[in-house]
């Protein structure tokens, strides 16, 4: 990350822009505008990604946005531009997603410092060994000079390659939910303890996980996800006693989203009760479903046009984000055609001429921004 933080740095300063390291670790570079004082467009994405990833999954963003401050070739805008690089987004290591986000609309709060990795390091000590003060985070949180904020992103799903489309604009991203279980049964001799008699918690773990599927299976537009399991003791002739699993469900209505989550949690009560064990769950993130802000969908729309694409509204059922931006300022997305809809693997792909129109759909947005009375209206509210 250090050397991704130095490259990035070094682009945007060559560009003319002011770049920092945040308390939270967020990458973060301001474009001036025309005239001092003013405020600011954000226009970034996440520079981490989950282990095994492919090449596009966040950072393409980011370069995006560094590529529009290129192309304005010195030019000046009614308001500046604040690249931000964002720091654990994906939330792999600690399981607590939208780390470095959190903190510019002030939710990296004491609890989700203390939250600890699989080797019992603290968010807040991972953020210390690193160089950071987290005494410092609040100096992250967002100014009332942001007047939105936008964010290019690969798809991750196969809607715009169906349909032809290398673009699409963003009206909402669903809502999310993680859980992590945890199943405690008896741990035993894998040779001498009869089937009957056991309290296995990976058997136990795996009826449960069936259920999770089948449910989602019979909700329209539900998913619901078992990604990450872990057994104790983990020898191959010992009967697991612990299993420790996590949970992810997906709706754009966070309605069925949270009675799905209910019922789920209800359901692993009942399994392991039947056989003998106990369970908890802890809840990791209960995030809402965001819509995006109508006026820069809508302006979105107007540049993908300009840029000789047809437009397409499109929910997202990944986190992003700008959806904790959202919170805040308003906040718009444009995805990119993902080819194959392959994504979180090395296999992720992106056509370079789809690229080049989220450059120019980008450049015709900055214009449509800068010459809009609404956009400017908005910039000079009390």
């Amino acid at each position: 990350m250090r050397d991704c933080h130095r490259e990035i740095t070094r682009w945007m300063q060559s560009l003319g822009a002011q770049v920092r390291i945040d308390a939270a670790g967020n990458l973060r570079g301001i474009y001036p505008a025309d005239r001092p004082n003013a405020p600011r467009l954000l226009i970034g994405s996440h520079l981490d990604t989950v282990p095994n990833a492919g090449a596009y999954d966040g950072v393409l963003g980011v370069v995006l946005a560094v590529t529009l401050l290129e192309e304005l070739r010195g030019r000046r805008l009614p308001f500046g531009i604040e690249v931000v690089g964002f720091s654990e987004e994906e939330g792999v290591r600690f399981g607590a997603p939208f780390i470095g986000s959190r903190a510019l609309v002030g939710r990296l709060d004491q609890e989700l410092l203390d939250v600890q990795d699989a080797r019992g390091v603290s968010v807040r000590k991972s953020m210390e060994d690193f160089g950071l003060n987290a005494a410092e985070i609040p100096q992250a949180e967002l100014e009332n000079d942001a007047l939105g904020y936008l964010e290019f992103h690969i798809e991750q799903g196969p809607v715009l390659e169906k349909l032809k489309q290398p673009l699409g604009a963003v009206e909402a991203i669903a809502g999310q939910s993680r859980l992590e279980f945890t199943f405690f049964g008896r741990a035993n001799h894998a040779g001498t303890t009869p089937m009957h008699l056991r309290h296995d918690a990976i058997a136990c773990a795996a009826e449960w996980i069936g259920v999770v599927e089948r449910l989602a299976q019979g909700v329209a537009g539900l998913v619901a996800t078992v990604g990450k399991i872990e057994a104790k003791p983990g020898a191959v002739n010992v009967i697991a006693g612990e299993v420790r699993l996590t949970l992810d469900v997906r709706h754009s209505s966070d309605e069925i989203r949270t009675r799905a989550v209910k019922d789920l949690i209800h359901e692993a009560h009942v399994v392991a009760a039947r056989r003998g064990l106990t369970v908890g769950e802890t809840t990791l993130l209960d995030q809402k479903a965001v819509a995006m802000d109508p006026f820069l969908a809508r302006e979105i729309e107007r540049a993908i046009v300009k840029a000789g694409c047809k437009p397409h509204r499109m929910v997202s059922g990944a986190g992003h984000d700008a959806m904790i931006l959202a919170e805040k300022v308003p906040a718009a997305m444009i995805f990119l055609r993902t080819p194959g809809g392959i994504s979180h693997d090395p296999a992720e792909s992106v056509a370079a001429e789809d690229v080049e129109k989220a450059i120019a759909c980008g450049l015709h947005l900055l214009d449509q921004l800068a010459a809009s009375p609404e956009f400017l209206k908005r910039m000079n509210r009390a």
